[in-house]
């Protein structure tokens, strides 16, 4: 079983008076992770919130008829929990009157999950997102020397567990994954009509991964309208399909001030809903594998830190660019990404004066310190 870095972060909180949150994108470890913890635990109550009589059971009981679910038990895990009715407010009378009772929670559909339970379980709450394995977590794993023999088929397969344990099978897999899971909560929460208009919105974003993303343009490939794109990217964004990244603008007359980028959780899902699934070899999008893998690994390390700092890309009208910026209270760091160490290159002189930034060329020989620096989410300057 793979280590994951939320466990510790878990385990920590348990029985301190709140309500344990994890949410996450479907099939990506959540229930494997909180069964791990209570594994050598008495007295645990595990309930499927996909049971139509779980669902019956929870669905708006008073006080004394959840002690009575409850009984002897001390750990009460709810999986699926969004699908309970008001499971925002029954979760709010076990943290406030049952005590000594931990609470965990876990959904698939993150946004239902804190929409329902934001409100009655303010100040009352742990919240924690799990995202696919980490590369952190994978070379921990498998070790230094193989995890390197492996970066090309992370770089095309991804890290979703079923994927990684399942390497024989990797493409099917993730065609099983793209096609039966991807959508499946955008769809019920949005209630879309015609899922093919989001997977060919899908398909355009992945295309365009590591460019500058118009949502017009990509409204003509997807025969949508331009408002209906971007309502359907924060959906997908909030379902931990895809994230954006906005542009980075303080003091120049001639930045880009409006744009965004838009890369994939996880790599794999983005070549499964284009059935690219080539070796990197033959590949013409190297560099856009390598971009996207860089910048969602640095987020689950800055989302697993709970780091504060603001990630952004650069771009200025005159075509300057910077792959990928981190703003913290204190400092500006620049990142150009190149597969091939003998490509790496200087920032633009523009940026770098202009805010006196920390600068480095992350490649292949390289990006263990940026995917997991020593130091936390400081990033160390360059020698």
């Amino acid at each position: 079983m793979i280590d994951r870095m939320l466990e510790d972060q878990i385990r920590k909180r348990l029985f301190t008076g709140k309500a344990i949150i994890v949410t996450g994108p479907r099939q990506v470890g959540k229930t494997t992770l909180i069964r791990k913890i209570l594994k050598d635990m008495n007295g645990v109550l595990f309930l499927d919130g996909d049971d139509p009589t779980v669902m019956k059971l929870l669905d708006r009981p008073n006080t004394e008829q959840i002690r009575q679910i409850i009984g002897t038990n001390k750990t009460v895990f709810i999986d699926e929990s969004q699908r309970i009715n008001e499971i925002g407010l029954t979760a709010k009378i076990i943290v406030d009157q049952i005590q000594d009772i931990q609470l965990i929670l876990s959904g698939s559909s993150s946004f239902d999950l804190l929409n329902h339970t934001n409100e009655p379980l303010t100040g009352r709450k742990w919240t924690f997102s799990l995202w696919p394995v980490s590369w952190m977590e994978w070379e921990k794993y498998i070790g230094f020397v193989k995890s390197a023999q492996d970066i090309g088929n992370r770089l095309v397969y991804g890290f979703y567990p079923d994927v990684l344990v399942n390497q024989s099978d990797q493409e099917l897999v993730l065609k099983e994954l793209a096609e039966s899971y991807l959508y499946r909560d955008i769809l019920i929460f949005a209630n879309i009509k015609k899922p093919d208009s989001i997977q060919k919105l899908v398909q355009a974003l992945a295309w365009q991964v590591g460019n500058e993303v118009a949502y017009s343009e990509v409204a003509e490939i997807s025969g949508l309208d331009p408002k209906t794109v971007a309502s359907y990217v924060e959906i997908l964004e909030r379902a931990g399909v895809l994230f954006r990244l906005p542009s980075f603008s303080r003091n120049l007359r001639n930045e880009i001030k409006t744009g965004r980028k838009i890369y994939f959780n996880d790599n794999g899902i983005r070549n499964a809903v284009i059935g690219q699934f080539q070796p990197i070899q033959i590949r013409k999008d190297i560099g856009v594998l390598w971009e996207n893998f860089l910048i969602s690994e640095r987020r689950k390390f800055l989302n697993y830190s709970k780091s504060s700092v603001n990630q952004y890309f650069w771009r200025t009208k005159q075509q300057q660019e910077v792959d990928y910026v981190e703003a913290d209270n204190f400092n500006i760091y620049g990142f150009e990404f190149k597969w091939n160490p003998k490509q790496a290159k200087r920032l633009p002189t523009t940026f770098s004066k202009s805010y006196n930034s920390i600068d480095r060329c992350i490649t292949s020989e390289n990006f263990r310190e940026f995917v997991q620096p020593a130091d936390g989410a400081k990033f160390p300057n360059p020698s």
